[in-house]
């Protein structure tokens, strides 16, 4: 058996309470993921032309501060 299938029976055994952990959990390793690789990205310069554009529209006034 696979790994990812007996996580998954493991799962199923779960109280609702212990789901409801398990989902935070996951979701917190998500956002820990998703930040990471956006540092990454931004030390990497591929954000640059993001930010670029961003100050151009918020300086033609085609933008504004939130």
């Amino acid at each position: 058996m696979r790994k990812v299938e007996e996580i998954e029976e493991q799962i199923q055994k779960l109280s609702p309470t212990e789901f409801a952990e398990l989902g935070e959990w996951v979701l917190a390793q998500d956002w820990k993921a998703w930040d990471a690789q956006v540092e990454s990205d931004a030390k990497a310069g591929k954000l640059d032309k993001l930010v670029s554009e961003g100050k151009a529209e918020y300086q033609s006034g085609r933008a504004r501060k939130f």
